[in-house]
Protein backbone atom coordinates (compact mmCIF):
# COMPACT_ATOMS: atom_id res chain seq x y z
CA UNK A 1 0.00 0.00 0.00
CA UNK A 2 1.43 3.84 -0.75
CA UNK A 3 0.38 7.19 0.73
CA UNK A 4 -2.79 8.52 -1.32
CA UNK A 5 -1.02 11.42 -1.75
CA UNK A 6 1.57 9.56 -3.78
CA UNK A 7 -0.86 7.91 -5.44
CA UNK A 8 -3.08 10.76 -6.78
CA UNK A 9 0.45 12.35 -7.94
CA UNK A 10 0.75 8.95 -10.00
CA UNK A 11 -2.36 9.09 -11.32
CA UNK A 12 -2.57 12.83 -12.27
CA UNK A 13 1.14 12.75 -13.98
CA UNK A 14 -0.34 10.93 -16.75
CA UNK A 15 -2.48 12.95 -19.43
CA UNK A 16 -4.64 10.13 -20.91
CA UNK A 17 -7.65 9.82 -18.55
CA UNK A 18 -11.28 8.48 -19.30
CA UNK A 19 -14.13 9.76 -16.80
CA UNK A 20 -17.11 7.67 -16.57
CA UNK A 21 -20.43 8.90 -15.86
CA UNK A 22 -20.46 11.82 -17.57
CA UNK A 23 -23.72 13.40 -17.60
CA UNK A 24 -25.93 14.87 -20.29
CA UNK A 25 -27.00 16.90 -18.27
CA UNK A 26 -23.96 18.37 -16.17
CA UNK A 27 -25.76 20.21 -13.16
CA UNK A 28 -23.04 20.12 -10.98
CA UNK A 29 -22.39 15.88 -11.90
CA UNK A 30 -19.26 15.14 -9.99
CA UNK A 31 -18.43 13.22 -13.29
CA UNK A 32 -18.65 16.33 -15.01
CA UNK A 33 -17.32 18.90 -12.74
CA UNK A 34 -13.68 16.22 -12.91
CA UNK A 35 -13.89 15.80 -16.56
CA UNK A 36 -14.41 19.39 -17.60
CA UNK A 37 -11.61 20.42 -14.80
CA UNK A 38 -9.41 17.91 -16.35
CA UNK A 39 -9.54 19.31 -19.76
CA UNK A 40 -9.00 22.68 -18.33
CA UNK A 41 -5.98 21.52 -17.16
CA UNK A 42 -4.56 20.53 -20.49
CA UNK A 43 -5.59 16.58 -20.29
CA UNK A 44 -6.47 14.54 -22.93
CA UNK A 45 -9.69 13.46 -21.43
CA UNK A 46 -12.49 10.82 -22.87
CA UNK A 47 -16.16 10.91 -21.79
CA UNK A 48 -17.36 7.72 -21.24
CA UNK A 49 -21.41 6.78 -21.05
CA UNK A 50 -23.30 4.43 -22.43
CA UNK A 51 -26.11 6.61 -23.36
CA UNK A 52 -24.55 9.90 -24.97
CA UNK A 53 -22.63 10.91 -27.74
CA UNK A 54 -21.96 14.13 -26.45
CA UNK A 55 -21.57 15.57 -23.28
CA UNK A 56 -19.55 18.92 -22.43
CA UNK A 57 -19.64 19.57 -25.93
CA UNK A 58 -17.14 16.55 -27.06
CA UNK A 59 -17.96 13.33 -28.06
CA UNK A 60 -18.66 10.80 -25.60
CA UNK A 61 -17.61 7.43 -25.76
CA UNK A 62 -19.62 4.20 -24.69
CA UNK A 63 -17.02 2.20 -23.38
CA UNK A 64 -13.67 2.38 -22.24
CA UNK A 65 -12.88 0.20 -25.27
CA UNK A 66 -14.11 2.41 -27.47
CA UNK A 67 -11.59 5.08 -26.91
CA UNK A 68 -8.94 5.42 -29.34
CA UNK A 69 -5.89 4.52 -28.23
CA UNK A 70 -6.84 3.51 -24.62
CA UNK A 71 -6.02 5.30 -21.67
CA UNK A 72 -3.75 5.44 -18.94
CA UNK A 73 -6.44 6.07 -15.97
CA UNK A 74 -10.22 5.88 -15.33
CA UNK A 75 -12.02 7.60 -12.89
CA UNK A 76 -15.37 6.16 -12.01
CA UNK A 77 -17.81 8.65 -11.12
CA UNK A 78 -21.24 6.24 -11.75
CA UNK A 79 -22.93 4.91 -9.33
CA UNK A 80 -21.52 2.11 -7.12
CA UNK A 81 -23.78 -0.33 -8.72
CA UNK A 82 -21.53 0.07 -12.03
CA UNK A 83 -18.10 0.26 -10.42
CA UNK A 84 -17.33 -3.69 -10.52
CA UNK A 85 -18.34 -3.58 -14.16
CA UNK A 86 -16.31 -0.75 -15.19
CA UNK A 87 -13.50 -2.18 -13.33
CA UNK A 88 -13.44 -5.65 -14.49
CA UNK A 89 -13.26 -3.24 -18.41
CA UNK A 90 -10.27 -1.71 -17.06
CA UNK A 91 -8.37 -4.90 -16.19
CA UNK A 92 -9.47 -6.31 -19.27
CA UNK A 93 -7.88 -3.63 -21.05
CA UNK A 94 -4.93 -3.23 -18.49
CA UNK A 95 -6.20 -0.31 -17.55
CA UNK A 96 -3.27 0.14 -14.61
CA UNK A 97 -5.05 2.70 -12.87
CA UNK A 98 -8.18 3.56 -11.55
CA UNK A 99 -10.05 6.45 -9.37
CA UNK A 100 -13.41 6.01 -7.51
CA UNK A 101 -14.75 9.26 -6.82
CA UNK A 102 -16.48 10.46 -3.82
CA UNK A 103 -17.82 13.59 -2.51
CA UNK A 104 -20.00 14.40 -0.18
CA UNK A 105 -22.50 11.91 -1.38
CA UNK A 106 -22.50 8.23 -1.60
CA UNK A 107 -20.28 8.65 -4.79
CA UNK A 108 -18.83 5.83 -6.92
CA UNK A 109 -16.86 3.40 -4.42
CA UNK A 110 -17.59 -0.41 -4.76
CA UNK A 111 -15.83 -2.39 -1.92
CA UNK A 112 -15.94 -5.68 -4.70
CA UNK A 113 -14.72 -3.24 -7.28
CA UNK A 114 -11.89 -2.31 -5.34
CA UNK A 115 -10.47 -5.81 -4.05
CA UNK A 116 -11.08 -6.85 -7.65
CA UNK A 117 -9.04 -3.99 -9.06
CA UNK A 118 -6.22 -4.66 -6.86
CA UNK A 119 -6.26 -8.30 -6.90
CA UNK A 120 -5.44 -8.03 -10.35
CA UNK A 121 -2.69 -5.19 -10.17
CA UNK A 122 -4.47 -2.22 -10.17
CA UNK A 123 -3.42 0.32 -8.59
CA UNK A 124 -7.15 1.90 -7.08
CA UNK A 125 -8.12 5.33 -4.97
CA UNK A 126 -11.09 4.19 -3.34
CA UNK A 127 -12.62 7.38 -2.55
CA UNK A 128 -11.85 11.34 -2.95
CA UNK A 129 -11.61 13.53 -5.95
CA UNK A 130 -9.11 13.94 -8.23
CA UNK A 131 -9.69 17.65 -7.89
CA UNK A 132 -8.71 17.67 -4.24
CA UNK A 133 -4.66 17.17 -5.34
CA UNK A 134 -2.40 19.50 -8.06
CA UNK A 135 -2.13 20.34 -10.88
CA UNK A 136 -6.32 20.26 -10.78
CA UNK A 137 -7.12 21.07 -7.23
CA UNK A 138 -9.30 24.70 -6.79
CA UNK A 139 -9.02 26.14 -3.29
CA UNK A 140 -12.72 24.20 -2.45
CA UNK A 141 -11.62 20.80 -3.09
CA UNK A 142 -8.47 21.51 -1.09
CA UNK A 143 -10.82 22.56 1.57
CA UNK A 144 -12.79 19.20 1.63
CA UNK A 145 -9.88 17.26 1.27
CA UNK A 146 -9.01 18.94 4.85
CA UNK A 147 -12.20 18.41 6.38
CA UNK A 148 -11.99 14.92 5.31
CA UNK A 149 -15.16 14.84 2.27
CA UNK A 150 -15.46 12.36 -0.03
CA UNK A 151 -13.57 9.47 2.69
CA UNK A 152 -10.02 9.25 0.67
CA UNK A 153 -8.21 6.85 2.14
CA UNK A 154 -4.85 7.13 3.72
CA UNK A 155 -3.12 4.27 1.90
CA UNK A 156 -4.12 2.61 -1.13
Amino acid sequence: MIPVKQAASEFLGHQVLAVTGVSRSPEDHGANVVYKRLRDRGYTVFAVNPNADEVEGDHCYHDLKSVPGGVEGVVIATSPAHAEDTMRECVDLGIPRVWMHRGPGAGSVSEAATSYGREHGVTVIDGGCPCMFDPTADTGHKVMRLLGVGHLPRQV
